[in-house]
């Protein structure tokens, strides 16, 4: 059991505040949370009020993966009557979603946003510590930054108000999810790890600043490179953390210790589920390879072309699957008549049903895959960032800057761990970052913000064709529209 997740997301003492056991039985009992100004003004009340909050932190895998099936990394064939749900997948994939249509998969990731912000609105009335009250801005923060990447003019919603509240732009929500981290940045604690494992501090913070900096010229039209190097060396120069020596490490069943890690949402497969990355792109018949309770869905794979982008020395070429499947007894597999071998190419995007069609696309094990286990869910804890995205990030703010010589080691920071030679001036381009990213961050949900950044998310790839400028943003969810007349819809749609 992994003792830290499982407290997190409980709530009893679940962020371990003041070192409080839950054996602690002179604890008072509140059936329900009140009002009073007075409960929260203790350490073990505040942690009793915040830790629900941090539970919802844990839906940014699910909310965030199927979405990213929107780049060139991910993808969802139509294997014989398997995932063809509507063709959604398919429109994701070819920029051709409808709002209507697809409104499900728009209307999820938006209610997970501010479902969370009205919860953390409605308990900041409570708490008293200031510290905590940081922490609490600092998460709800996090989900405007989610929202206005997402879909552009989003709602600011820092109190518990009118249920039709107004619209912001893109630049003014960027502006002020700047101004709340700035502002509570000192009373964030400073700790990593530990009882803050999962949780805001100055570092995450300085995490969302770099993502937003690196990106201001698409939210706002005005770059920040310059900022987005001052808050990378930030959590760089802090010491707190280091590169795994062994990239897969990362993501084991028991990650919760990488010292990588800057941010991550705890699972465990018994008491917060959530994590069946395993489930979703493994074949029916891979059950037997990892004894595991239920067949996985055979159905995500990567896109050939993302695939073929990794050299064979580099290691991380390890988080695929290809080749011969075998039984946990190393007898080999088969499907129907053929040979349960994984091949990379994926020759439609829409398969007859066959086993052809079902062993196309190399799968993902980045995520180690917990054998011998009789559950959906997993234990791995998702990383939403870690210390080589700061790097790369600060290497590539230095690049744009003309700083080639500030970007160099950076990169080969990265490079050298994936066991790959060291880019030199005459080696790194932009091109050669952005593919460089994919390879270290596949589907850890950053590709689609990339190709935006790099001017490449509507340029055609495998199955789909150029798609037109407004899919860099999703629409707004209809039953937003329906529900607050002062929303209005992003252009294109």
């Amino acid at each position: 059991m992994k003792q830290i997740n499982i407290k997190l997301l409980l709530g009893c003492s679940a962020l371990m505040l003041a070192g409080q056991s839950c054996t602690d039985l002179t604890e008072t009992t509140y059936d329900v949370i009140p009002t009073s100004s007075t409960f929260g003004s203790t350490p073990a009340q505040a942690a009793a009020l915040i830790g629900p909050l941090y539970n919802g932190l844990g839906d940014y895998y699910g909310n965030m993966s199927n979405l990213n099936t929107t780049t060139d990394e991910q993808i969802v064939p139509t294997r014989g009557g398997d995932w063809k749900d509507g063709d959604n997948w398919k429109r994701l994939y070819q920029h051709t979603w409808d709002p209507i249509t697809d409104n499900g998969q728009f209307n999820g990731p938006w209610n997970w946003c501010y479902n969370n912000i009205t919860s953390i609105n409605q308990q900041l009335g409570t708490v008293t510590d200031v510290n905590t009250k940081a922490e609490l801005r600092a998460l709800r923060a996090f989900f405007h930054y989610q929202a206005m990447d997402l879909f552009g003019n989003v709602i600011i919603s820092d109190a518990v108000g009118a249920a039709t509240p107004k619209q912001s732009t893109r630049a003014d929500v960027f502006a002020w999810v700047e101004k709340e981290l700035l502002a509570v940045y000192p009373s964030l604690s400073d700790v990593s790890g530990g009882s803050y494992y999962g949780r805001m501090n100055k570092y995450v913070a300085d995490m969302i600043l770099a993502k937003m900096y690196l990106n201001a010229q698409v939210y706002t039209g005005t770059p920040r490179w310059a900022d987005a190097i001052t808050r990378c060396t930030s959590i760089i120069s802090s010491g707190k953390f280091q590169i795994s020596g062994d990239y897969l490490s990362n993501f084991s069943t028991q990650n919760q210790n990488s010292q990588e890690t800057i941010l991550a949402t705890p699972f465990d497969k018994s008491k917060r589920g959530g994590m069946n990355v395993q489930m979703k792109t493994l074949h029916y018949l891979n059950q037997l390879t990892y004894n595991i309770g239920t067949a996985p869905w055979n159905g995500w794979a990567t896109v050939t072309e993302f695939y073929n982008s990794f050299d064979d020395k580099d290691v991380r070429k390890k988080q695929w699957i290809v080749g011969q499947q075998f039984d946990a007894a190393g007898k080999p597999l088969k499907d129907d008549a053929l040979d349960m071998v994984f091949r990379p190419e994926i020759e439609s995007f829409t398969f007859d049903a066959g086993a052809n069609g079902r062993l196309a696309g190399a799968r993902s094990q980045k995520y180690e895959i917990q054998k011998n286990n009789s559950f959906t869910d997993q234990d791995n804890d998702f990383v939403v960032y870690r210390l080589a995205d700061v790097y790369m990030m600060r290497g590539e703010a230095n690049f744009r800057l003309g700083n080639v010589g500030a970007a160099l080691p950076d990169f080969n920071i990265v490079r050298k761990r994936a066991g790959m030679p060291d880019y030199t001036s005459a080696t790194l381009t932009l091109d050669e970052i952005l593919a460089e990213r994919g390879r270290e961050l596949a589907w850890e949900q950053h590709r689609r913000q990339d190709l935006i950044r790099f001017g490449q998310f509507t340029k055609a790839w495998r199955f789909k064709p150029a798609s037109q400028a407004f899919r860099q943003l999703f629409p707004i969810p209809k039953d937003q529209l329906s529900l607050n007349p002062n929303l209005k819809q992003n252009p294109g749609y």
